[in-house]
């Protein structure tokens, strides 16, 4: 009994425990405000903006909404790069956090980037099974699958279809693909799987870690030889997700050090955003002009 008491007489002598403060909210609109380029500027032509839908083969009885943007300084008789974003339906949004038509607009009026095609697709859904039910999403097997199957659709099925009524350029050089978290690794897969098609990949928070086996990139990026003709922006922040799939700023990281490692043209923003657009929106131009740089020059 006397050494119980002493023993509690100890405790109560022990400081209390030292508590970590909590972690600073961070407002990401203030950190990073959206920029000139990000704003309907005066004078500055616009281009037309045209939704569709699409019954994919490859991804057999899936529907999806896509939208193209063909620039008002488009001509038919040249051939014009090509861009595809992943989520489309987010990037096309002129009040969203990447509004990109806008930022097309601007680039292309400055010469910034060549007159580009923008291709927006929203991953596939399944109609509803039953009378009341939801249409049942295929995005991440879309997405975070690695392997060619995407890159077939785009390539032998979105690409025909909007070269039906645009020039779209053959060359790789201009063609490029985006993609936010999991479409950020579906736009990487894609030029990774068909670089003879694809040779420029923007990706936001991309999502590289084992959702579907994502966080194999960084040892087969390493392991194969020879080095492809891609160009690689990967923008992500500190304070990006952390959970049973992997830790993404990490991954994010490996994947560029990666890259850098095979001497592999590639940029990297590692910011203290979040799992948004957020960031990614407020350096959209600035990414693109690194992105078709190579090509502005050619202009």
């Amino acid at each position: 009994m006397i050494r119980l008491l002493l023993a509690v007489l100890l405790l109560a002598q022990q400081p209390p425990a030292t508590q970590q403060p909590p972690a600073a909210q961070i407002d990401e609109k203030k950190l990073y405000p959206l920029g000139p380029d990000s704003q309907r500027q005066e004078g500055v032509p616009k281009g037309e903006v045209t939704k569709w839908t699409w019954k994919s083969n490859v991804f057999a009885k899936t529907e999806r909404d896509c939208w193209t943007y063909v620039p008002a300084q488009y001509d038919k008789e040249k051939p014009a790069a090509v861009m595809v974003f992943q989520d489309g339906g987010g990037y096309v949004n002129e009040t969203g956090q990447h509004r990109v038509p806008i930022v097309f607009d601007n680039l292309i009026h400055k010469k910034k980037m060549p007159v580009t095609i923008g291709i927006f697709l929203q991953p596939g859904n399944f109609p509803p099974e039953k009378e009341g039910d939801k249409p049942r999403s295929n995005r991440s097997f879309e997405y975070d699958t690695l392997s060619d199957q995407y890159a077939r659709m785009v390539i032998d099925e979105i690409l025909p279809e909007v070269g039906k009524t645009c020039n779209l350029s053959k060359d790789p050089r201009d063609r490029a693909l985006c993609g936010i978290s999991s479409g950020g690794i579906c736009a990487f897969t894609v030029a990774w799987e068909r670089p003879d098609q694809f040779s420029k990949v923007l990706s936001h928070v991309g999502s590289f870690t084992n959702i579907r086996g994502g966080h194999d990139y960084e040892a087969r990026i390493r392991k194969t030889k020879p080095v492809k003709p891609i160009k690689v922006f990967l923008q992500d922040g500190s304070n990006d997700l952390d959970n049973e799939h992997g830790n993404w700023p990490l991954a994010n990281q490996q994947m560029y050090a990666s890259l850098k490692y095979m001497k592999y043209d590639v940029k990297f923003v590692f910011g203290e955003g979040k799992h948004s657009g957020v960031h990614g929106g407020a350096i959209l131009p600035e990414s693109l002009e690194w992105l078709w740089s190579d090509r502005v020059e050619k202009q």
